[in-house]
């Protein structure tokens, strides 16, 4: 297993993101997680186990993960576009921080 470095901003819209406001929307969420992911690598998701059958929460973040890595998206640019992402999520649902 590879280490994936975060940078400071990633880390920080990590931290950002727990202080929304309000709760996102399943899709705000949705892109949330494949970002955040594709982003940390933790696992790669060629090593991702798929979810059960009746798990639709998990296929759902699975296939939304699934969508951001066959994009070719790399953990950089999935890390910047979750900053962006967490930024204006700040600005739509509020942000204490």
């Amino acid at each position: 297993m590879t280490f994936t470095p975060k940078t400071p901003a990633f880390e920080k819209a990590i931290k950002d993101s727990r202080n929304l406001k309000a709760k996102p929307d399943n899709d705000d969420l949705l892109e949330l997680y494949s970002l955040f992911k594709q982003g940390s690598q933790d696992p790669p998701f060629a090593d991702a186990p798929k979810p059960g059958m009746f798990d639709l929460t998990g296929k759902a973040k699975y296939n939304a993960w699934k969508k951001v890595a066959d994009e070719g998206m790399t953990h950089q640019q999935a890390q910047e576009k979750y900053v962006k992402l967490v930024n204006s999520l700040k600005e739509k649902y509020g942000f204490e921080g």
